[in-house]
Formats: structure tokens, sequence, C-alpha cells
């Protein structure tokens, strides 16, 4: 519309639209603080002439005003993705240097209450009844450092067998926690589905799928994939744990007592296992570290244990006690778990294989007996080294993954947090232009006055 009047419509729209910028910059100043929370940005679109061309007839508007075009949320998919993938490997490395650090506390090596010690105090006290054999308090010396011995490898490795059943019971919280973030999603895309179609602001919407997309990220690993509708579907090693408005649960089976974890998807008519090293996150954490990193230090020790054992009793045969008895074992085990086993079979100081020749206060076989400890010794340290060497590399990843991590998260919060000082500014530009909009429809009006009352007055 062209004429003196069109600038009252063209004030008027500028009013709109800069009130609705400065409700924009308000919402966005009140939402700072909020998880999840998107900054938006209301977009003007000028509105002038037609724009499809006409035949018969030719706009003549000047000025036809400013209107909103879009009110945007501040994303950038490709960040988006690449935040929610580091994520994910982030939360993966961290779960498993927490628990490997309470592991490794738990094996308390170097110390005086390690294998390590118990270890070195058994050889002595054999060694030193090789030396004084008839004394009795070097035979109950050995009894008892024996039985330290064994309780000190019976404690890591029920320390390792309570944190492998600690682990899989996580992983069922973790899967229930999956389950919910999942339907919760699922409901998401229900809604902006019907948003979509209603032609209403979904942006509060999108920013719950996001936050709800980037909890999945860190709790499984999985992929999330925009739809053509809004939503965002979520797979796990290409099975879907999110579709549309259709939601699976995590199936957590095994784990305990030796049993390998398994992990699976669940649509309601199918469950579909997925290999355990498939999986990212946490839950995935949880798995590799049940599937293999303690069940493999458990096995080690096991190892060390039978190493001892055989070593021991080989040796403790040959040697006579001073009931003049040979043949006995010193150390007795379960084959299905040496380390949560071990115990000393001797009862009596009177029963230890002293002596090469019956009869005698010979010492020669206690000594050849703590001999055998070194081997054992070393099977252990090694195995120490291994695993400490295996914490610090986890340590190390996590840290590496962490600078990545945080410069991914720094740019996306560049672009989607709220900057109070540039929302202020947003805020006062808009004011002062909808006060040069109030004014221009008060020039137009004084304008108008001046035509229509002074105009041909004469006094």
């Amino acid at each position: 519309m062209a004429g003196t009047f069109a600038s009252f419509n063209t004030g008027l729209s500028a009013l709109r639209y800069q009130r609705i910028a400065m409700d924009v910059a308000a919402n966005n100043i009140a939402n700072v603080t909020t998880d999840g929370y998107v900054r938006r940005r209301a977009d003007a679109v000028s509105t002038g002439a037609a724009v499809q061309a006409a035949l018969w007839s030719r706009s003549d508007d000047t000025a036809g005003g400013v209107a909103l075009g879009s009110l945007d949320r501040m994303v950038d998919p490709f960040l988006d993705l690449r935040a929610r993938r580091e994520h994910g490997k982030q939360a993966f490395l961290d779960t498993r240097v927490a628990v490997l650090d309470r592991v490794e506390s738990g094996i308390g090596e170097p110390g005086d209450s390690g294998v390590a010690a118990a270890l070195d105090d058994f050889a002595a006290a054999w060694a030193d009844l090789g030396n004084h054999p008839e004394r009795e308090a070097s035979r109950s010396a050995v009894l008892s450092a024996g039985a330290t011995l064994a309780d000190a490898v019976r404690v890591q490795a029920a320390n390792v067998t309570t944190e492998i059943e600690d682990q899989v019971h996580h992983a069922t919280d973790l899967g229930a926690e999956i389950d919910a973030t999942a339907a919760s999603l699922a409901e998401v895309n229900r809604s902006l589905a019907a948003a979509q179609l209603d032609g209403t602001d979904s942006n509060d919407l999108l920013d719950r799928r996001d936050e709800l997309a980037d909890r999945l990220s860190t709790l499984t690993g999985g992929e999330a994939k925009v739809r053509p509708d809004g939503g965002m579907d979520v797979t796990v090693n290409g099975t879907a744990l999110v579709t549309g408005s259709t939601s699976s649960t995590v199936t957590v089976s095994g784990g305990s007592g030796g049993a390998p974890l398994v992990l699976g998807i669940d649509d309601g008519t199918t469950t579909t296992t997925v290999p355990t090293s498939a999986w990212g996150g946490r839950l995935g954490a949880v798995a590799e570290l049940v599937t293999t990193t303690l069940p493999q230090h458990l096995a080690g020790l096991d190892g060390v244990a039978v190493t001892l054992a055989t070593a021991v009793n080989t040796a403790h045969r040959t040697g006579y006690g001073l009931d003049g008895v040979s043949g006995r074992d010193y150390f007795a085990y379960d084959p299905d778990g040496a380390a949560g086993s071990l115990r000393v079979a001797i009862t009596s100081p009177d029963q230890l294989g002293v002596a090469k020749v019956a009869g005698t206060f010979d010492g020669s076989n206690a000594t050849a007996v703590g001999a055998q400890v070194e081997g054992a010794a070393s099977s252990y340290q090694r195995l120490v080294n291994g695993f400490g060497s295996s914490v610090q590399s986890a340590t190390r990843l996590a840290s590496t993954q962490r600078l990545v991590t945080a410069q991914v998260e720094g740019s996306r919060e560049q672009l989607t947090g709220v900057n109070l000082d540039e929302e202020t500014l947003n805020l006062v530009a808009a004011q002062r232009a909808y006060e040069a909009a109030a004014r221009v429809i008060s020039t137009v009006d004084a304008v108008i006055d001046t035509l229509i009352n002074r105009t041909g007055v004469t006094r």
C-alpha cells in the first residue's frame, strides 16, 4: 500500500517486530542457566513489493515495513554430531578410568599390606626356618606367613570379583536409564511431528530432543540422526534404539559367576544381540570392564596363585615333618578359582616338610621351599605392572580425549550458549528501534494533522 497512511503500517510493523526481538532477547537472558537451552534469534525480513510479477498491474509500494522471518535456534548440526560423538568417547574413558583406579587402590601395591609384601614375608619365614629348624616359633611363623599370604591373595581376588558384580548391577541400572531416556525421546519425536503439522513453534521441543540425544550418546555411544519430521533416531551398531515415536529397550544378562555379559536391544517382538565391543559411552565401558579387563586380571591372579601353590607344594612334598611324614601339600585351592580359594592346608607346625631326612632337624628342604616363592613373586610383579600400565594408559587417553571434548564443546557453547553482553546489546538495539518506529508514527500523524486541519485555513 502506497500513500501517506502507508507509513502507519510501516511503523506498526516495526513496532511489532522490535517487540518480538525484545521478547527473544529477554527469553535468552531468562534461560541463561537452563540446561540444554539453545539461544534463539529473531530474523527479520523486509515486506516490500510483491515478489510475483504481474502482467496488467504494477506495484507502487515503496516501503512495506518489516516482519518476523523466522525464530531460529542457533545450532550447527555438524557441531552437534561431533559433540555427541566426543561425549560418548569421554564417558567411555572416564568410566573405565574410575573403575580401574578403584581396583588399583584395592591392589595396594607397592605397600606393606599387599601380596608382594606377603610373598616376601613368606619366603623370609621359610628361610628363617631353614636356618633354625629346631625352633617352634619359626615353624609357627611359617604357618602364620602362609595364612597371611593366602588371605592377601583371597582379598584381592574378592575385590576384583566384587567389582565385577557391582559393574553388572551398574549395567542393569544403566539399561533402565537408557530405556527411560529412549522412551522420552520417542515421546518428544511424536510431539515434534505433531508440531510440524500444526505449524506451531517447536524450538523448546528441539532443545529437549537434543538434550535427550546427547544423554543417549553419553550412555550408549549410539549414533543419532535427524528425521525429516524434526525428530531424531538413535541406533547402536546399526540396531535401532529409537525410531520416530517408537523406542526399544536394552536387555542385560549374564556377567555374574564368570558368565559373559550379553547386551541386546528388544523392540518388543525381537531381541537383537549387540556385541559388547560395539557399545560406547558408559555402558560400553562397563561391558568392556566386565567382559575383558577385570576377568583378565582375575585370571592373572589365579595364575599367580596356581604358580605359588604348585611350586611350594612340589618342594614341600619332598620334606619330612616332625611326625616323620612327607608328601603333604602346603597350599590347597579350588582350580575353578585358585586366587579366591587359596588357603594353607597344613594344620600343625609339626606337619611342615622341613627336613630332607626324616627324624632330623635338617632345614634344607625349608630353604628349598622358600626359594620357590621367587617364581610366583615375579609373576605377580608382572601382573601388577601390567595392570598399572593399563590404568596409566587409560588415564592418558581420558586426558587427551578431555582436551578434544572441551574444544568441541567450547565451539558448540559459543554458538548455542547465551552471552549476556550480546543479549543486552540486542535488547537495547531493539528498544531504540522500537522508540524510533514510535517516532515515525508520531511524525506521520503530525504531517496528516497538518494536511487535514491546517491546509487552506486562513486567519
